[in-house]
């Protein structure tokens, strides 16, 4: 009865698939695609109408001759289906009305027992389903030349507002957007079944299939991990393509600059929220500074994604809110930095030991730990005569205390595997890294090394994680940040009623044409709607969608590879980021006037 519902289903469907692609324009009614999609469903209607008509008129007593409701059963596979409106908009009448040729096939089915065995129609449904993936292909493949096209590369944690922005602004900008992930489901459950996105499963290490989705670019998005990032960049270059990616510029997109320049395209990177938003908010502040000519003297930065009061609900105060991997990461690199003109640097396993307080109105008391080289945006913002230039982290107080222990004991090391780490439980994966004295506990052990006592704060911190338990890991062949990282997804996950936080604050200090030296704060604090729509992600794809938007307006005349610190970028786009309640206050205070100025 399964085996027969489903065909039922796949019957009715193709049916009104193949009446949607009827009324296809005629000027594309050549294309292959469309040609495809056509034919693939009048062949399925074809081969199940005798078969779902056999079925259907000789039904046993109490079974239901009508299929599955469409909106449950259909929507996921095909969301991108230029057809799906229309088989929505007929689901009632689909579960209720059999199709003409339904109505035809049985009106002429003779009656009594099914005439097909359970064998046939299981080889009917194979048959479906080959022709449901040819469909499917012609759909991800089909380009319609008077549209738009946005290609985005990755439909990870942070895509889900992107791709709502791009698809809302679709209809009136006359876009298409394909969004492209190794998990086509991944992408589909994005879209959520919009007319204008298309779902394309693709693997971005496959040369072909990459360059044949950025050749039907008008502009491409990558939202990648920052290894793959690259591959992109140069496709973009070779086809001309524009590009954008919230992602740092690394030296090897540096070195493309001229390429870009050469084939009058841009390259916009760094265009998320740290680093992006960070960069849009740091140049109006120094530019309003600029414009009344005064001397910058100090300039800091910081930024971190937290969770919402409403949601701090374990001791570290803390919930993954972007790419698990980076945060298990962070620091890696060391950091460098200038202070009151003496240039800083602070070595990776003493980054967690350096922090600040600093205390954001509205939003409470945090600690800043250093960020990564602040000298390199000497040059992108002009301040090369600045004594101060610091950018940091933010974290809840006493968190990088705790998280200084992971780091000392070498459990972020991405740089070796462990031998049988999948047998290995977490108890045991924590010891690996203490030394060797059996007569003692594990907590014991790390309490000594730490010189803290058993009830302290860290080993509460970290018995809470659940580092002490016997449970097992389950990875084979990890590295110690590949297992850190696994046992911290269990506890730091957001849960589906949880929201997250993102608070940043920019602290500049400047000496005004008479002497007077003022401190200037600009700050933010802004909470998710959900678990999906997150903070973190509405901060670095509201900057991306937005810039695309200007890019293929034509409002960015840019070119080359370019971050968003000019006014023609971040003005329009901080303006537009204040719709969605992402807005910054500025504060200003005298810490210095002269005596003649009193």
């Amino acid at each position: 009865q399964q085996t027969m519902n489903s065909l039922r289903l796949c019957k009715s469907f193709f049916a009104h698939t193949q009446r949607a692609l009827l009324p296809c324009p005629p000027a594309l009614s050549h294309l292959s695609p469309m040609h495809a999609m056509r034919t693939s469903a009048a062949r399925s209607v074809s081969t199940l109408s005798s078969t779902t008509a056999s079925i259907d008129s000789s039904a046993a007593p109490g079974e239901s001759s009508t299929p599955l409701p469409f909106s449950e059963q259909v929507s996921s596979p095909f969301s991108s289906s230029a057809a799906v409106s229309a088989v929505n908009s007929s689901v009632e009448s689909a579960a209720k009305t059999p199709s003409p040729e339904q109505a035809s096939s049985v009106d002429s089915a003779p009656t009594g027992e099914p005439t097909v065995d359970l064998a046939e129609l299981k080889n009917r449904l194979r048959e479906v389903k080959k022709t449901y993936k040819e469909l499917q292909d012609a759909i991800a493949n089909y380009h319609d030349p008077r549209r738009k096209t946005i290609v985005l590369f990755g439909a990870g944690r942070s895509a889900s507002t992107l791709i709502r922005y791009l698809l809302h602004h679709s209809e009136k900008e006359n876009w298409s957007v394909r969004v492209a992930d190794v998990s086509r489901s991944a992408a589909e459950e994005k879209i959520k079944g919009h007319p204008n996105g298309i779902p394309v499963a693709l693997d971005v290490e496959d040369y072909k299939a990459r360059q044949a989705e950025v050749k039907k670019a008008d502009i491409v998005i990558s939202l990648l991990p920052v290894k793959l990032h690259s591959r992109v960049f140069q496709d973009c270059i070779q086809l001309s393509k524009n590009m954008v990616t919230a992602s740092y510029v690394s030296p090897d997109v540096s070195s493309m600059h001229s390429a870009a320049v050469d084939r009058d395209i841009i390259l916009l990177n760094e265009v998320g929220l740290d680093p992006g938003i960070d960069h849009m908010v740091a140049m109006a502040n120094i530019d309003h500074i600029r414009s009344k000519k005064a001397r910058l003297r100090s300039f800091e930065s910081f930024a971190g994604g937290l969770v919402a009061p409403e949601s701090d609900d374990n001791p570290w105060r803390y919930k993954f809110t972007w790419n698990p991997r980076n945060v298990v990461l962070a620091g890696t690199g060391g950091v460098k930095f200038i202070q009151n003109g003496n240039y800083k640097y602070i070595p990776y396993h003493k980054v967690f030991e350096r922090v600040e307080e600093l205390e954001i109105p509205g939003a409470g008391t945090f600690e800043g730990y250093a960020n990564r080289d602040s000298l390199k945006y000497r040059d992108v913002y002009d301040l090369n005569e600045v004594p101060t230039l610091y950018r940091g982290t933010l974290r809840r107080p006493g968190f990088s205390a705790a998280w200084n222990v992971f780091v000392q004991l070498g459990m972020t090391d991405d740089s070796f595997r462990i031998e049988d780490s999948e047998h290995m439980t977490c108890r045991q994966f924590i010891n690996s890294f203490l030394f060797y004295r059996p007569n003692d506990s594990v907590e014991l052990k790390l309490a000594y090394l730490l010189g803290v006592s058993l009830d302290s704060p860290i080993l509460r911190k970290l018995k809470w994680l659940g580092i002490f338990e016997n449970e097992r890991i389950g990875l084979k062949n990890a590295t110690p940040a590949e297992i850190l990282q696994h046992i911290l997804e269990r506890k730091w996950s957001l849960r589906e009623d949880d929201h997250d936080m993102i608070v940043m604050l920019n602290k500049f200090q400047y000496e005004e044409l008479n002497g007077s030296v003022v401190e200037r704060q600009s700050y933010m604090t802004f909470i998710g709607k959900d678990d999906v729509e997150t903070a973190m992600a509405m901060t670095v794809g509201l900057p991306v969608g937005i810039s695309t938007r200007m890019i293929l307006n034509g409002k960015i005349k840019s070119r080359g590879v370019v971050i968003p610190t000019s006014k023609d970028i971040y003005e329009p786009v901080l303006k537009e980021l204040e719709e969605y309640g992402i807005r910054f206050t500025e504060t200003e205070r005298q810490l210095y006037v002269p005596a003649d100025v009193l």
